[in-house]
């Protein structure tokens, strides 16, 4: 029986509710005034319920397609303005004891080379994003309790803390690994980490373990009630998504949208943020081989409906897109991007061989941090290295509730200004200095708080003369 409020993964994400959404999903596709109500009723930014999310990825009258990009694109730029939060992943440990057949770390692999970083290998590794300009990292590991204790993360987590390399520093740091205890989540949340992230790669129960045919990540109900035991344990920011691919998207993107569900009923507040990953090849993974994959329309109609639905949920692309995919949803939805991004295991202090392959995935956008902040400025969006809501405990229903209120722009648009300032004084190169700064002297007036616009104006004068880390 579906129950968006139990604890019970079966339950809140029921596969008989998701069935009978897509059957009502199928037979409204046309159905013109309900769908204009729906759109309608988005229009008041606040959300939707899965089932008529499912009705608008279903529509098929072009013209309220159009409706919807265009009022996707209006809650976005009311929520999140044009900045775009920027980060990398950082994997520490490719060795794993699963089987997931669409990942190139399951555990029968003999041809990827096995890593794990030392404790100096991760300082190097971390200088290196930092000599990027990087402030806000994802860290990754396989799953395997011998290789990759929670010991390690939480010593590796406290190591790339403590590292500061000129003006650089990792603000905030951010971990996507295997689901475990409350306590382990407990043992994260002292650690400082920002949001805990893990996809579900798939909500369709069935294909879900056919997909994972070993290993502890077989448990469907353990993995989804995951996030369930991290709030649990103290974490207030959660982050969710599914690789479309593997399974049917019209499913997984219900299944997403009733976790999100579930997490607001039983928890008080819904995911952070939503990742909306494509599988991608890797050292012995084909994506042909997944039947189930997506072309550009269908990925750029998801974002769009997912913003909708979920307006003030911050949503992640990474650089499993190209920069013309990536260019196209921005707007639609978007909010934050990794850049320069490298799937290996210590791959950012020196690149690593063709023979010495340790990468999860291909990366499809291939520029680099300073080619991608120049691109963003180029296409009137800030580029954002903010961690300031983490950092003054702005997080979870606080946050929330700031966003709803309208009150966080007061916060966001001076921090990311004066992030950006901080790149162009640091990283920059002489071209996107120059569009960095006309953006900046463009934006500060739209500030809207005269007090916090003033103060803003300051600190960016500080910033200048050399001064670091300032934040509302």
């Amino acid at each position: 029986m579906y129950d968006p409020k139990s604890s019970e993964a079966e339950e809140f994400i029921n596969h008989e509710e998701i069935q009978d959404t897509l059957e009502y999903a199928k037979a409204n596709k046309s159905n013109r005034e309900m769908i204009k109500n729906i759109i309608k009723k988005a229009e008041a930014c606040k959300g939707l319920s899965h089932r008529e999310a499912a009705v608008l990825l279903e529509c098929d009258q072009e013209d309220l397609n159009e409706e919807m990009y265009t009022l996707a694109k209006k809650l976005k730029k009311e929520i999140y303005g044009n900045r775009i939060v920027m980060f990398a992943p950082l994997y520490l440990s490719n060795y794993c004891v699963n089987g997931c057949v669409y990942c190139p770390y399951h555990h029968r692999n003999k041809t990827i080379r096995r890593k794990k970083l030392t404790q100096e290998e991760i300082e190097k590794e971390v200088i290196a994003l930092q000599d990027m300009g990087h402030k806000r990292l994802a860290l990754e590991t396989g799953e395997d309790p011998v290789n990759n204790p929670i010991e390690y993360v939480l010593e590796s987590i406290k190591t790339i803390y403590g590292i500061k390399h000129k003006n650089g520093a990792i603000r905030r740091v951010n971990v996507n690994i295997a689901a475990t205890t409350i306590e382990n989540y407990r043992k994260l949340k002292d650690a400082g980490i920002g949001t805990y992230i893990l996809f579900q790669e798939t909500y369709h129960k069935e294909n879900y373990e056919k997909l994972h045919p070993v290993g502890p990540k077989h448990n469907y109900a353990y993995h989804t009630e995951a996030m369930d035991r991290a709030m649990e344990g103290g974490i207030d920011d959660v982050g969710c998504g599914v690789l479309f691919g593997l399974n049917m998207y019209r499913y997984d993107f219900v299944g997403l949208l009733m976790h999100a569900e579930h997490l607001e009923a039983r928890m008080g507040v819904g995911p952070h943020t939503i990742s909306v990953p494509r599988i991608r090849p890797a050292d012995d993974i084909d994506p042909k081989t997944f039947s189930n994959a997506i072309d550009d329309d269908i990925f750029a109609k998801i974002v769009a409906v997912i913003r909708i639905a979920v307006p003030y949920t911050g949503m992640i692309v990474s650089t499993r897109e190209s920069q013309k995919s990536r260019g196209r949803v921005l707007g639609l939805g978007i909010s934050q991007i990794s850049g320069a991004s490298c799937t290996s295991v210590g791959g950012y202090d020196h690149k690593e061989s063709k023979e010495d392959n340790s990468a999860q995935f291909d990366v499809n956008d291939t520029r680099t941090l300073d080619e991608v902040v120049n691109w963003l400025l180029t296409l009137g969006y800030i580029p954002s290295f903010c961690t300031a809501c983490y950092r003054e405990g702005r997080t979870g229903d606080r946050f929330m509730k700031l966003c709803k209120a309208g009150q966080i722009k007061n916060c966001c648009l001076p921090n990311a200004l004066m992030t950006l300032k901080e790149y162009l004084e640091d990283y920059a190169s002489a071209d996107t200095r120059e569009k960095g700064e006309a953006m900046i002297k463009a934006e500060v007036p739209n500030i809207p708080n005269p007090a916090a616009r003033a103060k803003a104006s300051e600190y960016l004068k500080e910033l200048h003369d050399g001064k670091r880390d300032f934040r509302f």
